[in-house]
């Protein structure tokens, strides 16, 4: 399409100028069904809330419903509705973006409006709230369409046309036995080819990936990577089958995974949302900040120990950030590192000595080639300055040599212990079931920076005989 004309269309202005037009509530329904539903949500947060009732009306729950998945201010939409009009509305959801909407709002009003949902509605929900957010459980969705392995193709067909209307996610069909636990699976595809009187079992896939609900969410997202299918199945520890996880929530859940691996990046104990209180966001970066701050005055009062030797050697300090930031770097690589690899599969836990190893490895000789660079670079720039590395004393070739030896041997000693210790500490913090990502960032940072000072000052104290 030239122009691209399709893009630059006035979707909001569309949508608005039907609902002033002179038509019946069952005609701009059907001209408004023909948008994308996250194009109406745009429009139905921008009415007012009498013309939201209106919109709300024209549209009816079910089409509501689906409007509000795609809602960014869902917690304010649903407010403003009576306690029984919202339940009308979420429960026509699928029970994980009912949970989404749910979990936006106060825990009193979440509750009032769960118990007014029907039955069915409300054991979906709990059957997804038992698992904690670190499960994959948490994650699934009960929109998907089951047989039972004791249909004909013909007896599968049929269920699978009168279920379509409700579950959108018909590519993958979920065989169980008669007590739900699951035998297969069965393409859509296959069924529709199959010939009536075709045995279901023949064309049923057996050996299809699952996860059990309380697997954890990282286990589960690097083999969703390797098998890049549009649902999985989710079962219980009797194998019963009690939801399935499709393409769209494993994006959420990488979602929810990177937002709460950035969060510990930057030291909190949570994710924050932007619209939370003040004293909310203080809660969550507190303790941590606690835990830097005294890591931080245990750097300082390790800097006053070494009051003499600043004293006597000035020049130092000026490559004092040199050694501290490419020893941040360095530990930060082997963090990284480690926290993938313990982060994923039970397999690639098992190689942990051999990473720690190898990162101590690779700390070393990355040491030794910068520290060489940095001694040469400090000796030439020593030299062609003419400074004298001791308080009061003329250029010395002797002392250069010195002065250029305590930056690159610190440098090396810091980069392989940095590297050491950016392996060792998230092992460490794991064995104490601690999460390992809260050792990233600021926190790995301070350990290094205390570490790489007593290295450069230590040095200079033994060189230049400051004991």
């Amino acid at each position: 399409m030239e122009n691209n004309e399709f893009q630059d269309r006035e979707y909001f202005e569309e949508l608005k100028s039907i609902l002033e037009l002179p038509l019946t509530d069952e005609e701009k329904k059907e001209r408004l069904l023909q948008y994308h539903e996250s194009d109406i949500a745009e429009l139905l947060e921008e009415l007012e809330p009498q013309d939201r009732d209106k919109l709300y009306k024209i549209l009816g729950n079910d089409n509501v419903a689906d409007v509000f998945t795609h809602a960014e201010n869902v917690e304010e939409l649903v407010s403003e509705l009576e306690p029984e009009k919202a339940a009308d509305i979420i429960e026509n959801m699928d029970a994980d973006d009912a949970i989404d909407v749910l979990d936006e709002l106060p825990e009193e009003q979440r509750e009032e409006i769960v118990s007014l949902m029907d039955e069915e509605s409300r054991e979906d929900i709990k059957k997804i709230y038992k698992y904690e957010d670190s499960m994959i459980g948490s994650h699934m969705t009960n929109n998907f369409i089951k047989i039972l392995i004791s249909n004909t193709v013909k007896e599968a067909m049929k269920r699978v046309v009168q279920e379509a209307a409700d579950n959108d996610n018909v590519s993958i069909i979920y065989v169980v036995n008669d007590k739900d636990q699951l035998y297969g699976v069965l393409e859509l595809r296959d069924l529709i080819i199959a010939r009536q009187n075709t045995d279901l079992k023949s064309i049923i896939k057996l050996n299809y990936p699952y996860f059990r609900a309380t697997e954890p969410v990282e286990d589960c997202l690097v083999e969703m990577k390797e098998y890049g299918l549009d649902s999985y199945a989710i079962l219980d520890k009797d194998d019963v089958l009690v939801g399935v996880i499709t393409s769209d929530d494993v994006t959420e859940a990488v979602d929810d995974s990177l937002g709460e691996d950035y969060a510990k990046l930057a030291g909190l104990t949570e994710e924050e949302d932007i619209d939370e209180g003040v004293l909310q966001s203080v809660k969550k970066r507190l303790p941590w900040l606690i835990v830097l701050l005294a890591l931080g005055l245990v750097q300082s009062f390790t800097m006053t120990g070494f009051e003499s030797v600043i004293a006597a050697l000035p020049i130092i300090v000026f490559f004092q950030t040199l050694v501290l930031d490419m020893a941040g770097n360095a530990g930060t690589q082997s963090l990284a590192v480690t926290i993938r690899l313990i982060s994923g599969t039970e397999e690639g836990r098992k190689q942990i000595r051999k990473m720690i190893f190898k990162e101590l490895r690779v700390g070393f000789f990355n040491g030794l080639i910068l520290g060489t660079i940095s001694f040469l670079f400090v000796f030439f720039f020593l030299w062609i300055t003419k400074q004298g590395v001791i308080l009061g004393n003329e250029f010395s070739f002797a002392e250069a040599l010195r002065g250029a030896g305590i930056v690159g041997i610190a440098l090396f000693s810091a980069m392989t212990v940095s590297s050491l210790v950016g392996a060792f500490v998230p092992v460490v913090f794991m064995k104490i079931h601690i999460d390992p990502a809260v050792a990233s960032g600021p926190f790995i940072t301070t350990i290094n920076d205390i570490t790489a000072l007593l290295i450069y000052y230590g040095m200079a104290m033994l060189l230049f005989n400051l004991m």
